[in-house]
């Protein structure tokens, strides 16, 4: 599983075993992805922007001389 997909993962096991059951998380590995986060409608542009706003910030990319 994705990391950015793993949020409220151990919240929604937890509520659906009734407490029963937790999750084991480990890292497996680092994936590239060869894209241009500046293309709108892309899935870097995406995950961008999805971080941006869990953080709090804007949700439009900078551009890279801001």
């Amino acid at each position: 599983m994705p990391v950015a997909e793993s949020f409220g993962f151990n919240q929604d096991l937890r509520a659906n075993t009734g407490g029963q059951a937790f999750p084991c998380l480990m890292f497996d590995h680092w994936d590239i992805l060869a894209e241009d986060p500046y293309k709108v409608g892309g899935k870097a542009e995406k995950m961008i922007v999805d971080i941006r706003k869990r953080k709090g910030r804007k949700a439009e990319v900078p551009h890279y001389k801001e």
